[in-house]
Formats: C-alpha cells, structure tokens, sequence
C-alpha cells in the first residue's frame, strides 16, 4: 500500500471516528452513555497496563483477560472500531486489516501515551 492511501485511511478514519464522538456528545442517550463508560473503564485498564492498544488497530488484554465488564467495555470499543474502519476500507478500496493496521500506525500509535502497552506486528507487547 502506499504511504499516501495509508495516511489518507488514517485521517478517514480518525474524521469518521471524530464525527461519532461529537454526535455521541450531543445526543446524551443510554446507548452513548454505555460508550463513554465503556471509553472510561478502558482508558482506566490501559492506564493499569491491563489493555493495550495492538497493531490491528483493536485493543487487547496485556495481561489475562479482565473482568466481565471490561471485557464488554473492549469488546464494544473493538465494534465500534471495526464499524469505522470497514467504512474506511469501503471508501478506500482496501481490506478491514489494512484499515485497522494503517489507523494503528498513523492515528493510535502516534497518540499512544508514554508507558501504556502496545502489541506490534510480531505479537510481543511492549511498553511504549
């Protein structure tokens, strides 16, 4: 894939996502109430070192598997992401995975704050 299609994967996808984040902070229904608890718990588990952000562009456990609830939480956030990156595929004319991986080189990764866990393309999970 070219770097110029991987950015532009990237940034349709970090606008798709931007767009629902600000719909969902406008319409307060339980449904985004759910997301923004699940943001929450995840975001808490990341800060632990429980979840980690992987190559795919899809969170994962770094240690186990959690509790229900966080598992529900990773789960819904992991939905949401396959949502946007097959939008991101349709419009670009490429593969989920690749969607996933570009968003996780251009968008997450870069974000990814110091010390939080990251899976890379070999499976090992490091500490950025």
């Amino acid at each position: 894939m070219k770097t110029k299609s991987a950015v532009k994967i990237a940034l349709t996808a970090l606008m798709i996502a931007g767009s629902g984040v600000a719909a969902t902070a406008l319409i307060a229904t339980p449904a985004s109430a759910d997301v923004a608890a699940s943001k929450a718990l995840v975001d808490a588990a990341k800060a632990k070192g429980t979840v980690g952000e992987q190559s795919d562009g899809f969170l994962g456990f770094v240690h186990g598997a959690g509790d229900a609830g966080l598992k529900a939480a990773v789960d819904e956030i992991n939905a949401g992401r396959r949502d946007v990156y097959g939008q991101a595929a349709a419009k670009n004319g490429v593969s989920v995975e690749a969607a996933g991986q570009s968003a996780f080189t251009n968008v997450i990764f870069p974000k990814l704050p110091a010390g939080q866990y990251y899976r890379d393309a070999s499976g090992d999970w490091k500490q950025k």
